[in-house]
């Protein structure tokens, strides 16, 4: 895994989002290099601070088990709302006249989720903090300079798009965590409980 990569995405995707989708566009990494060497290891630092906030924070009464499933539960989630993300986009990209090009629209998607990935390590490890994840809507903003960038849409087709691909990601993020939370509950319930 290539860390001067992902620790110099992080920081340049939050501190200069313009800069970051530039070298982006320039270096044209594959979706497989960006998924595995920035996308994996932002999701599964997340996924390990739902676990130890479940155990350490949340979790006095139920067993440890219950805490991997949570962590299970978001690695799911995070996986389902990128991946799904991304193939929408794609498709609103071709309805709006801008191509469809998936690996475009998942670097789009990856790096825009930064923020609410970071807002999640302080989110899900402290539950009483969850108000960092405001801070995630500088998000919008890094996809808003990301399709500038690597789309140049019209004028007249940001804001649609800017609203659809926020509107998509806000319900399938809230509709899998709802969904995969009584999947594991009843699970947990019905084998471990």
């Amino acid at each position: 895994m290539d860390y001067k990569f992902l620790l110099n995405s992080i920081r340049y995707v939050i501190l200069n989002p313009a800069k970051a989708w530039r070298i982006i566009l320039e270096e044209n990494r594959s979706l497989k290099e960006v998924r595995n060497s920035f996308l994996f290891p932002v999701v599964i630092i997340a996924t390990i601070c739902a676990f130890l906030g479940s155990i350490i924070f949340t979790n006095a009464k139920l067993s440890p088990v219950y805490s991997v499933f949570v962590g299970l539960k978001f690695l799911l989630l995070y996986l389902f709302t990128i991946y799904t993300s991304a193939l929408i986009l794609s498709e609103i990209t071709r309805a709006l006249d801008l191509g469809k090009n998936f690996n475009l629209s998942f670097k789009l998607i990856a790096y825009s989720f930064t923020p609410f990935l970071i807002c999640q390590f302080v989110s899900l490890l402290f539950e009483s903090l969850v108000f960092v994840n405001v801070l995630a809507l500088f998000g919008l903003y890094i996809f808003w300079i990301g399709a500038e960038i690597m789309l140049n849409p019209p004028d007249h087709k940001k804001m649609p798009m800017l609203v659809a691909i926020f509107v998509v990601m806000t319900e399938l993020f809230i509709a899998g965590n709802v969904a995969l939370t009584s999947v594991i509950d009843r699970i947990y319930f019905a084998l471990f409980a």
